[in-house]
């Protein structure tokens, strides 16, 4: 491995840093963003090996339960969920040397742990690869380049000489996170560095047709016909504006017994249709609160989008944000706006 070749992404003097804080902490606290998707579960999963394989005692805290979807990753099960201990949640944090914050760049994306990271005398190291990240942390490793924070660990773990200290179950979580946020390779995915990446994770053992089989390809029936629904009968094309909409409402995922993760990729089939540019889901999670997905394809910024209408934010091709109200007023004002938009289509 050329390993000249990852130190040109990750400073040597930060890489230095972050090793020195690991030797000294004893105790270390891994957190993400709040409804973990496979790159925030991946990342901390694999730090959390890493720093177990040198002795270290470590907790990834998870401010809400992740999909169930995601518990087949090793280590998924020893995950403290904030929403169900809360108290132990703040006393490792308050307790902890070191806090390693992973695939969120701003103290919101974290919810209700938010005022445990603040009150923590712990040093903070933040490791993210979204856009314009809060300085709370005291060393910040964020490189909005990256594809995945997932990616982005190993390239630290490898900057840092500790590459050898990755297991296979590490390898196992850092796989799924770059596969996952990728879409199983599939976009924002042209960085040679991600393929040595995965031959090097290879090499520890892991079988990634089953991590694909596991994270990508295993349904419910329950998941199945809601997705089947939700194309069928609530997508609908907008030509004019290149776009797809798709919108369920608290009732419609009752009636398929919807659990957390069951619409997990659903904003990307759209994307599939060759007139389709940009595709957007919005789903009433409980009355008065929207959650929104876009994704797109090429140079169109659905992270604009997500920031100017929905307090959100995210990358040029997948962002997310949220509408406090109606699912129809949150339809109205994605709709409304779609002229102004228009301009970044191609032409």
């Amino acid at each position: 491995m050329a390993r000249s070749y990852y130190h040109n992404l990750i400073d040597p003097a930060t890489a230095l840093r972050v090793r020195e804080v690991i030797a000294s902490a004893q105790k270390v606290a891994i957190l993400c963003h709040i409804t973990p998707d496979g790159d925030a579960m991946g990342s901390s999963l694999g730090l959390y090996w890493l720093l177990s394989s040198l002795g270290k005692n470590a907790y990834v805290i998870t401010p809400d339960q992740p999909t169930h979807s995601l518990m087949f990753l090793p280590g998924a099960n020893e995950i403290v969920v904030a929403s169900r201990f809360a108290e132990k949640a703040r006393n490792l944090m308050l307790t902890a040397d070191a806090i390693f914050c992973l695939d969120f760049n701003v103290l919101k994306r974290i919810d209700r742990c938010a005022p445990f990271v603040e009150e923590s005398k712990a040093c903070k190291v933040l490791v993210d690869h979204h856009l314009e990240p809060e300085h709370f942390a005291d060393i910040i490793v964020s490189h909005p380049e990256c594809s995945s924070t997932s990616a982005l660990l190993y390239q630290l773990i490898d900057a840092m000489g500790l590459e050898r200290s990755v297991s296979r179950q590490g390898a196992e979580c850092i796989f799924t996170g770059m596969m996952t946020d990728t879409g199983n390779f599939s976009y924002n995915s042209n960085d040679p560095r991600l393929y040595i990446i995965i031959a090097n994770l290879l090499r520890k053992g892991i079988d990634k047709d089953r991590l694909y089989i596991k994270a990508c390809n295993t349904n419910s029936p329950q998941r199945l016909r809601l997705c089947g629904y939700a194309i069928y009968e609530k997508m609908q094309l907008m030509p004019q504006h290149q776009m797809a909409l798709i919108t369920l409402t608290r009732e419609e995922l009752n009636k398929f017994d919807y659990t957390k993760g069951d619409t997990e990729g659903l904003v990307n089939e759209p994307l599939s249709i060759p007139s389709v540019v940009w595709s957007a889901f919005l789903r009433e999670d409980e009355p008065g609160f929207v959650k929104i997905s876009l994704r797109s394809q090429g140079n169109f910024p659905v992270n604009k989008i997500c920031i100017e209408l929905f307090g959100g934010g995210g990358h040029l091709n997948a962002a997310g944000g949220e509408w406090h109200g109606s699912l129809q007023e949150a339809v109205d004002r994605l709709l409304g706006s779609l002229d102004a938009y228009d301009c970044y289509l191609p032409r």
